[in-house]
C-alpha cells in the first residue's frame, strides 16, 4: 500500500500560490529536502494547472542540474483533470472517477503532490492525504490561495520531523493520523 504525500512551499500566513517569494531563501538544505521527497515517490500526482506549468518548464529547465532535471522528467505523472485529453511529459490522465482512480494508484504507489491547490483540497476532502511536507517561509504574502482554506475536512496531524534553518525557513513533515471527511466538489 502506498501513500499520498502533499508537499508545498507555504508563507507564514499560509499562502501557497505563486511562490516566487521562496527564491531568496533557496539553499542546499531545502534542495536536499525536496530531493528526498522526490526520491521516495513512485509517481507525481498533479492537478491540471500545475501539470501544465511544470510541463512547460521542466523538460528544458535551465536552472537545474542534469540529475534533478532528469529525475523530474522521468518520474511518471498522473494528472487529475476533466478537461485535458492528451498529455505529454511522461504523464497520463486519471480516467473516470478521480477519487477512485487515486485510490487505485495509491494501492500500488507512493504519490507526491506538488502545488495543485484544487487537487489538494479535493484529496483532503476525500481523506486521501497521508503526509504533508511543508517548507514554511518567514514571509507574509497577504493574499493568494491558502493551503488549508477552506478547511472543510478536519484532520489531526502528527509532527514527524522539524528542521529550523538559519534563514528562518521551517521544514516540517506531518503524518495525518485521523481525519473527519467532508467531500468538496472537484473540477
Amino acid at each position: 500500500m502506498g501513500k499520498v504525500t502533499v508537499t508545498e512551499f507555504v508563507s507564514a500566513d499560509g499562502i501557497m500560490e505563486n511562490p516566487a517569494w521562496t527564491f531568496p531563501y533557496w539553499n542546499d538544505t531545502i534542495a536536499a529536502f525536496k530531493d528526498a521527497e522526490l526520491n521516495e515517490a513512485d509517481a507525481l500526482l498533479l492537478g491540471r494547472t500545475t501539470y501544465q506549468e511544470f510541463a512547460a518548464v521542466w523538460p528544458d529547465h535551465p536552472g537545474e542540474d542534469d540529475a534533478s532535471k532528469a529525475q523530474m522528467n522521468d518520474i511518471p505523472k498522473h494528472v487529475a483533470t476533466t478537461t485535458l485529453t492528451e498529455l505529454e511529459w511522461n504523464a497520463s490522465r486519471i480516467e473516470g472517477d478521480v477519487a477512485q482512480g487515486i485510490r487505485a494508484l495509491k494501492a500500488e504507489k507512493n504519490l507526491l503532490v506538488m502545488g495543485s491547490g484544487s487537487l489538494v483540497e479535493f484529496l483532503r476532502g476525500q481523506g486521501l492525504v497521508d503526509e504533508y511536507r511543508l517548507a514554511v517561509y518567514p514571509v507574509l504574502v497577504g493574499s493568494g490561495r491558502r493551503l488549508f482554506d477552506p478547511v472543510e475536512a478536519q484532520a489531526t496531524l502528527d509532527l514527524r520531523d522539524c528542521k529550523v534553518l538559519d534563514n528562518g525557513v521551517l521544514l516540517l513533515v506531518y503524518d495525518v493520523v485521523s481525519d473527519t471527511v467532508a467531500v468538496p466538489d472537484f473540477d
